[in-house]
This record gives structure tokens, C-alpha cells and sequence, in this order.
């Protein structure tokens, strides 16, 4: 069996990386990864690399038996009749995506629609998600998957600790430093068009220094469609981990998360860690920008925050921010990452494993925890 990985337009990551993890020490499987030039060095020297978007990228998908993916392959090749196509996606949706957002460049979701008419399996991290990812793709008539996402195993890892140590020491944060991971999302009117503004930060880094001190440290994580639009400046008081492979190392490395509307939300929700939004600009984003599938304010985890300021008090006085939310950070988890129990790799290794499309699974597929007859 030879399977394809692919993972954020050239990552070694998420959950193609716990797929191929699991999977690397059967003798009756080669692996390939498509790959980015800037990400060469983190992928394993004894895999097999193609290029994401060059003729030899599209020589492995053409010669793959299985293809595991995270993220729309927006590239050109042919699909050969028999190739299972694995859609693990990237997030649970709050964002609108593909046909359900308010605005995309012209021409994008028809390209991407090519892409998602190969697809064979969808993942789901949870039954609240299955339904908002069938419509938004217009995927209807094949088998989703509610497994939870592999790429989180390892928040409930018996070596979590240990890994959250080593991560720590390899990232310089010293035992009773309180890390704070920040991950803003990006946002549309800044990404697609010309003559775009650089990126920029809305949390004041220097007077989170001035006022956390020595004993808190801010984790910055970008989203991979910014990586290259932000420069800080030199000596800023930041630890850029926006190219660390592997965001779940971050998640077991930081004591709390600021975020705004990104999907990491969910993920760092399995650690039961506290949650900060910064959310300065809500009411653009979430009615005029992109949209929600619901209000986070009604269900969020932690507070609702509009300044820079109100985050860094939030920060400093975590404990009781996380005490006064705790009803609503059960029933969030409760809502959202309830399948996210340490085997979800396990559960999608099985479906690569029956190794059938769609037409070869006797019309069964797995969503609600119950079985569904295709139609």
C-alpha cells in the first residue's frame, strides 16, 4: 500500500503526521509526503519527499493507493480509479467555510470544488460538526466519520507530561514560567486582494511585558496563511513558535491559550486549560468578514475580551477567570471534543485499513455514534 500525505500545503503535521506515525512501522506500507521548501528539514530523513505543486508531487498522488489529507490538494492531477482519498480537514468549524462564507476571490471555490469531488472519506470531530461540513462542501452522498481528530491524541498520551517538558525546555520556558499560547486567526480582507496591509498584532506584547514580568512568556503561533506577513521587531518580548511543526506540542507546553476565533479553540479545550478571547473586532468578523455557524458568545469557555488591556488582566488573574467559567468550559467540552479520548488514530486507521471507496462499503457509514445507510 502506498499512501500519500498531505498536511497545510507542505507540513509535516496534524493529523496526516499521527496517520503516518501510526502507520510507519508496517512493512506492507511506503509512505510519500508532499512538502514545502521551508518545512524540508522537519519531515523524517528516511521518507520519501515530493514537492507540493511540482510535476513529481503530482507523479506521487497519481501513484498513490491511499492519500491522507488535511486541507484542500488545490493542484492539478488525475485521481486514478481505485485510490482511497482521506479527508481528515483541519478544524472544527465556528468560522463559515467554502460555500457557507460570506465572500471568497473569484473563481477559488469553484477550483476547490474539484478537489472535494475526489473525496472518498470526511473526517468529523464531533456530531455537532458533521451536518456544517456536509453543506458547506455539498458533501452528501459519501461516508463521514465522527472519530475525533488523530492529530489530538496526544493531549492524552500517558507521556503527555514528559513531551510538555521537553517541548518546554526545547522553547527555553523555564518550571514556573506561566506560558501563554496566542493564536490569532487570519482574517480575509488581509490575505486575498492586492496591496495588502503586512500583518500586525492586536495584543500589546511590550506592555504584556511591562506588566506580566519575568514569570510569564507569550507563545505566538500564527496562522499558517500569515507565516511570512509579520515581522517583530527585534528584542520584542515574544517566543515565535509559528514554525514549530507541531501545534499539539504547544498545547501541552502553554498554562493558558489567547485566541480569538481560531479553531485551536477546540483543540486546546482537551487539556482543559484556560481560554481567553481576545475578540476586538466581533462584530465585523463574525457579520460583515466571515461569519459563525453559532455565537460564540453563548457557549464560549472563557471570556469575551475587547482590549489589550482586558486580556492582560485576564491573564494575571486566570485562576478566577477559569473558576467563574467552568460550567461553561465542562458543557463546551462536553459539546466539542467528547470524542477526543487518545484514539482517534486508531478509529481512522480503520477506515484506511477497509481499504474501500465508497462504491465497496456496503452502504454503511459511521456519524452520531450510529450507522447510516448511504444515499
Amino acid at each position: 500500500m502506498r499512501v500519500v500525505y498531505h498536511s497545510l500545503r507542505g507540513q509535516f503535521s496534524d493529523s496526516p503526521r499521527a496517520v503516518y506515525e501510526r502507520l510507519r512501522g508496517r512493512p506492507d506500507v511506503e509512505h510519500v509526503w508532499l512538502t514545502a521548501p521551508r518545512w524540508e528539514g522537519v519531515f523524517p530523513a528516511d521518507v520519501e519527499k515530493a514537492g507540493y505543486g511540482t510535476p513529481e508531487g503530482r507523479a506521487a498522488l497519481e501513484s498513490a493507493d491511499v492519500v491522507v489529507s488535511n486541507d484542500h490538494l488545490d493542484v492539478v492531477w488525475e485521481k486514478p480509479a481505485g485510490t482511497l482519498y482521506l479527508q481528515t480537514w483541519h478544524g472544527t468549524p465556528l468560522k463559515r467555510i467554502h460555500r457557507d462564507v460570506m465572500w471568497a476571490p473569484e473563481g477559488r471555490l469553484d477550483r476547490l470544488e474539484l478537489d472535494i469531488a475526489r473525496w472518498d472519506h470526511l473526517l468529523s470531530p464531533n456530531a455537532v460538526s458533521t451536518p456544517r461540513l456536509r453543506r458547506a462542501f455539498g458533501y452528501t452522498d459519501r461516508p463521514v466519520h465522527e472519530t475525533g481528530y488523530p492529530r489530538n491524541d496526544v493531549l492524552n498520551a500517558p507521556d503527555r507530561d514528559a513531551r510538555r517538558a521537553a517541548v518546554r525546555e526545547q522553547l527555553g520556558v523555564a518550571d514556573g514560567v506561566t506560558a501563554v499560547l496566542y493564536t490569532p486567526t487570519w482574517r480575509d480582507d488581509t490575505v486575498f486582494g492586492e496591496g495588502l496591509p503586512d500583518h500586525s498584532l492586536a495584543l500589546d506584547v511590550a506592555e504584556f511585558a511591562r506588566r506580566l514580568g519575568e514569570d510569564h512568556v507569550l507563545l505566538l503561533r500564527l496562522h499558517s496563511m500569515v507565516l511570512d506577513r509579520l515581522e517583530l521587531p527585534e528584542g520584542a518580548p515574544v517566543v515565535d513558535v509559528s514554525g514549530h511543526p507541531e501545534v499539539s506540542d504547544l498545547y501541552l507546553a502553554a498554562d493558558l491559550m489567547v485566541t480569538d476565533y481560531s479553531s485551536t479553540m477546540f483543540d486546546f479545550a482537551v487539556t482543559g486549560k484556560p481560554l481567553l478571547f481576545f475578540t476586538y473586532d466581533l462584530d465585523h468578523y463574525r457579520n460583515t468578514l466571515r461569519g459563525f455557524y453559532f455565537d460564540l458568545e453563548d457557549v464560549a469557555p472563557g471570556p469575551m475580551l475587547a482590549t489589550s488591556d482586558e486580556v492582560l488582566t485576564a491573564i494575571r488573574d486566570v485562576e478566577d477567570v477559569a473558576a467563574a467559567h467552568a460550567d461553561a468550559y465542562a458543557a463546551f467540552r462536553q459539546t466539542f471534543t467528547s470524542l477526543e479520548d487518545g484514539h482517534a488514530t486508531d478509529r481512522v486507521v480503520d477506515v484506511i485499513s477497509s481499504g474501500s471507496t465508497p462504491a465497496a462499503l456496503e452502504g454503511t457509514t459511521t456519524e452520531g455514534g450510529h450507522e447510516h445507510a448511504l444515499r
